[in-house]
């Protein structure tokens, strides 16, 4: 998709240094191989890091970040997908340096396109001065603004645990169960968190959509400065630079070894699979179907004027047209477009992809937003295939995390839920069982 890495800071640069050495030979034994270089795999290397224990990561691309990653392109920031960092997020908390990803924050609530108009939701307990307005918008009733309130109070008030250990229905029930009106869920929860899930059915489960919630609830929705993959840069700056192996396509792997493409091998101890569900399946010789995993098209605009002068997300709240969500990175953080333009990002989900995309997209646009679109010039598109793992209500994950076998380990989103959140705290905790391992046996 993508073609150029997001510059990095110099603390970055040090990682970079042997993408150059793609060619130059690995030891041919290893205390732990840690597969895939995303998220996952560079929360699981940085805790073996912090405990002394040796590794190698080997990674295909030429950067570090999976599908956490953000290309530069004619001066603009692309994050690969429409992705945000919630900082109340406790693995998140736990593991980056906030403040040094100069994180943006959106404003709470949303604008909501319904009845051929833009409406203001908002979230009365951080923007009370424009809570009344909003009470009166005509998204969904009075009482279920009330009830977002009750549901806010409740599930603000759960543990974690709690969340994952209730019964397990869809998120459409569980807004039914809450007696939410048909209106309000396809005005706002439809594309909203059918946006945050890729679902616009509304099937994920409700422990997800519960967690999620109250991560929106607790705390901000926020953009690196730099772009999303200001994340994997910091997680890699972290690690010794001679342990991250680019440009390292794994082939297959055994009990004890991993093969790569260009026939050499590498034994080892454990090896740890932090790759997608496709590459994982791939490596373990297991099926992997399209019913596994959600896609999303993301599209950039560049454009002189922004159509709105506020860092929010704007909903479909009306069903038609291919746009489900839009918002514009720059006024988040001004460095992602150059001075005097403006990025404009268009997410559109699974039911409306197809072929020829850009012109629905454009017709949509214009009825949003009139002859000012006329100025809009794309900039590119990403098709993410793999986007997200299905996390439907009674769906398990595609792989079961942890130990696979005596020396094969897998993390990451699919072995648990898809978010940023459980890429990190999978990784983690499967550093640790590794650490036991080899530490204890």
């Amino acid at each position: 998709m993508g073609s150029s890495p997001t510059s990095g800071t110099s603390s970055f640069d040090s990682v970079l240094w042997f993408i150059g050495l793609e060619n130059k030979q690995m030891s041919s034994s290893e205390m732990v191989v840690i597969v895939g270089g995303g998220v996952s795999g560079l929360s699981c290397a940085h805790r073996l890091h912090q405990a002394g224990v040796p590794f190698t990561l080997l990674e295909a691309s030429d950067v570090p970040g999976g599908r956490v990653q953000t290309d530069q392109h004619e001066g603009f920031l692309l994050d690969r997908g429409f992705q945000v960092l919630l900082t109340a997020y406790p693995e998140a908390g736990r593991i980056l340096n906030y403040k040094q990803l100069g994180l943006r924050k959106f404003t709470s609530g949303a604008l909501i396109r319904s009845g051929g108009k833009f409406h203001r939701l908002v979230d009365p307990w951080r923007q009370p001065l424009q809570a009344l307005p909003s009470v009166f918008s005509p998204i969904g009733s009075f009482a279920d603004k009330l009830k977002i309130a009750k549901l806010r109070a409740s599930v603000s008030s759960k543990s974690l645990p709690s969340i994952f250990d209730a019964e397990d229905r869809t998120t459409l029930a569980e807004l039914k169960r809450y007696k939410f009106s048909d209106k309000i869920i396809d005005q706002f929860f439809r594309p909203f968190f059918g946006g945050v899930f890729l679902d616009p059915e509304l099937v994920t489960s409700s422990r997800m959509f519960n967690f999620v919630f109250q991560m929106f609830s607790k705390g901000a929705v926020t953009l690196p400065a730099g772009g999303i993959g200001q994340i994997a840069q910091q997680l890699a700056a972290r690690l010794p630079s001679d342990q991250i192996r680019f440009g390292c396509r794994v082939k297959k792997i055994g009990e004890n070894e991993v093969q790569l493409e260009d026939g050499s091998k590498v034994s080892s101890r454990v090896i740890v699979l932090a790759t997608g569900g496709e590459a994982t399946a791939r490596l373990l010789a297991r099926p992997f179907g399209s019913h596994q995993r959600r896609q999303v098209v993301c599209m950039y605009f560049k454009a002189p004027k922004a159509p709105f002068n506020e860092p929010c997300l704007v909903l479909n709240g009306e069903g038609s047209g291919p746009v489900n969500n839009l918002c514009v990175p720059s006024l988040v953080s001004p460095r992602y477009a150059p001075p005097g333009q403006h990025l404009i990002s268009a997410t559109v989900l699974d039911d409306f992809i197809e072929e020829d995309l850009e012109p629905k997209v454009i017709e949509q646009m214009h009825a949003w937003y009139g002859s000012q679109v006329n100025d809009w010039e794309p900039l590119r598109t990403y098709h993410i295939a793999e986007a997200l793992p299905n996390q439907a209500a009674g769906v398990p994950p595609a792989f079961t995390q942890g130990k696979l076998n005596s020396s094969v380990y897998l993390c990451g989103d699919f072995c648990t839920q898809g978010s940023l959140n459980a890429a990190m705290y999978s990784g983690r905790l499967v550093a640790e069982e590794v650490m036991d391992k080899v530490q204890h046996h």
